[in-house]
């Protein structure tokens, strides 16, 4: 492939699709940029195919390797018809585009100015399964919560989580060359699910695919993004630690990984804490820069070293594979990696009524309609776009003056009622609700917390899998003593299961563990 690189300002523009007027060094500053339809539609194109990619090549090792690295010598299988199989018999796994698509269909239904409750009750009430932030998100939504209280650390404890993060990809995608516009929608959509850290990791993957539309060097957009992160919160600290690694240890991922492992392996999601389990946005965000920087626009290493970095390891090589796949356009995906998608495009995902194809048509016309908004022009063969420059988004930090003091495991099943005691300044108490037997229709348990011996609050514990609450209670910020913690089922049911699983417990200070 043929390209014309043209050193300006800001960093190296991709020449194919691109024209750059006269005194080109001037336009750059006004921000004015040109590129074919044809070119912006196959880059949306490769956008949506090279996550769809992705996260189909990582998804039988999904959270299979946590805290070590995929050997080498372990295949991860490729074979063409891969990609229509698993849309058909594993749709679940496709659990990182069913957000993308509901954000991408309100759009299309609502406009530009769609409000953000039309966000939060989309997937509120989607069909499809969710966990983690996501599924606290939707708990606190269905309860009656705002939009975006719903993600904030107080009342979702996974507001750190890589949730909104993996669904990102929708704001890039139609904000070609306007990181700062990705950066509006992520304010907007993000905070419904996650904050600080949380809500980082969304920008800066929508930043990324942004500039994928403009440069084509992964090191300059991958720090490019960056300045759409503020650089005091721990999300910039980590990329940047990934950005200084890959610079000292070129041709040593794993050894990187090392020393990512050694620093920032520090989960605060209750369901990570003082696990190998990391769901953390920021760790798993530093692994898709691991892909991008030691893949060096090699399409196959970039996907095999953001998989064989273990974690959540078909989200990281979706996110890898759809900033590459945009950097790429879709007909210089190679050929090895496509087989078998053509076949697969017009299948709608399931729980939603769009497939790649639908997504291609819509994702482009939001493109459109964005590139007008922000300035640009629309012409019969070619926009012009009004690029901009990335900017960082407000600092905001999750759980501060906080730190993992204790796990405890409990496994046993609630009864009537149970209780936990414990010295700290919060608390996260996990379970789960379930039927004894399949097939027996949904029932929600009530249960009535009490903190210190005063009644809190009731909580609906729901069987049902996309309704059910994520953890059974939780609380921060309590004075530094002793506490107890009791909860009282109301209606206990011998046909269901209210199972308590673990608790954590939080301080003022880090310990070792």
């Amino acid at each position: 492939m043929k390209r014309a690189i043209y050193t300006l300002g800001l960093g190296i523009f991709l020449g194919l699709g691109l024209s750059m007027p006269a005194h080109a060094q001037q336009t750059l500053k006004k921000g004015k940029v040109s590129i074919t339809k044809e070119r912006l539609k196959d880059k949306i194109k490769g956008g949506w195919a090279g996550q769809t990619i992705g996260v189909t090549y990582g998804g039988p090792t999904e959270f299979q390797y946590c805290g070590v690295t995929i050997h080498d010598s372990i295949p991860i299988k490729w074979y063409d018809g891969y990609i229509k199989k698993t849309m058909i018999d594993v749709p679940g796994l496709y659990d990182d585009l069913y957000m993308d698509l509901a954000f991408v269909d309100v759009y299309h239904r609502l406009g530009l100015k769609a409000p953000v409750d039309s966000f939060a009750q989309a997937f509120a009430h989607a069909a499809f399964p969710l966990d983690q932030a996501n599924q606290a998100a939707r708990y606190n939504i269905l309860a009656g919560m705002g939009a975006h209280e719903a993600g904030h650390w107080i009342n979702n404890p996974h507001a750190d989580d890589i949730d909104y993060q993996i669904e990102s990809d929708f704001a890039g995608l139609m904000s070609p060359g306007m990181p700062n516009a990705a950066s509006a929608i992520s304010d907007k959509v993000g905070h419904i699910m996650n904050y600080g850290d949380g809500w980082y990791g969304g920008v800066y993957v929508g930043a990324m695919y942004t500039l994928a539309f403009l440069y084509d060097d992964v090191h300059l957009i991958v720090k490019e993004a960056l300045k759409t992160v503020p650089v005091k919160s721990d999300f910039y600290k980590c990329i940047a630690d990934v950005i200084q690694w890959h610079q000292e240890y070129p041709n040593d991922w794993r050894k990187t990984w090392s020393k990512l492992e050694e620093k920032w392996a520090n989960d605060y999601c209750p369901d990570g804490v003082f696990r190998e389990f990391d769901i953390d946005a920021k760790m798993n965000a530093a692994y898709v820069v691991l892909g991008l920087l030691y893949g060096n626009g090699d399409y196959g290493k970039t996907l095999e070293i953001s998989t064989r970095a273990g974690q959540d390891s078909d989200c990281n090589p979706s996110t890898a594979g759809g900033i590459l796949g945009t950097l790429l356009g879709y007909d210089h995906i190679p050929a090895y990696w496509k087989m078998g998608l053509q076949e697969a495009e017009d299948i709608d995902f399931k729980y939603t009524t769009l497939s790649l194809n639908k997504v291609y048509d819509i994702s482009f016309q939001l493109a459109l309609d964005m590139i007008r908004k922000y300035g640009g022009k629309v012409g019969e063969n070619e926009v012009q776009i009004a690029t901009q420059r990335p900017k960082p988004v407000k600092y905001e930090k999750s759980f501060p003056g906080m730190y993992p003091t204790d796990r405890v495991d409990l496994w046993r099943d609630v009864k009537d009622t149970a209780s936990l005691r414990f010295k700290g300044t919060g608390f996260v108490w996990r379970g789960t609700t379930k039927a004894v037997k399949a097939g027996t229709p949904d029932h929600v348990f009530l249960v009535d917390v009490y903190i210190d011996g005063k009644k809190t609050e009731t909580v609906k514990l729901p069987t049902n899998i996309t309704t059910r609450r994520r953890d059974f209670c939780w609380k921060y910020q309590m004075p530094d003593t002793a506490h107890e913690v009791k909860i009282v089922v109301n209606n206990p049911n011998p046909d269901y299961e209210l199972l308590s699983l673990s608790y954590v417990v939080y301080g003022t200070k880090p310990v070792a563990h």
